[in-house]
């Protein structure tokens, strides 16, 4: 049985491999709450927040790993893999490969995602694209 956290997951799915941030009218309440430093609330700021993140990483595939709901809750387990030919969150392009991984929690209201909370590889992706060296020293970089 396919619940509505199953269908709105899938929703985020398709939206970031479409690239089609005009997507987050289906699955994103007008009012949705995100506790991230990088999007602000709202359903339009998140939008837009999609739309740059295409442009920082134009050919980005994203792969659901896991997907748990319960109740009012729906986490999922995400690997994004793209190129970063563009300027992402600020970052001018490098040209380099990216894997970044996520696990988001979401809460659903009306059969919408009304709340967000998510942990990110961050770090490990700035390292890849070159905005951070790698930890360790130099002999972590031979």
């Amino acid at each position: 049985m396919t619940t509505p956290g199953h269908q709105l997951a899938d929703l985020f799915v398709e939206m970031t491999n479409t690239h089609n941030p005009d997507l987050v009218d289906r699955f994103i309440a007008e009012d949705y709450r995100n506790h991230n430093d990088f999007v602000a609330d709202g359903r339009e700021a998140n939008r837009q927040f999609w739309a740059a993140f295409f442009t920082g990483l134009p050919d980005v595939k994203v792969t659901m790993e896991d997907l748990i709901v319960s109740g009012d809750r729906v986490v999922g387990r995400f690997v994004y893999r793209g190129t970063h030919t563009g300027d992402l969150l600020g970052i001018p392009a490098s040209g380099k490969p990216v894997e970044m991984r996520s696990i988001d929690i979401w809460r659903v209201r009306d059969s919408l995602f009304v709340e967000h909370w998510d942990q990110l590889n961050l770090m490990q992706m700035f390292q890849q694209i070159g905005a951070l060296p790698p930890l360790g020293g130099p002999e972590a970089q031979a």
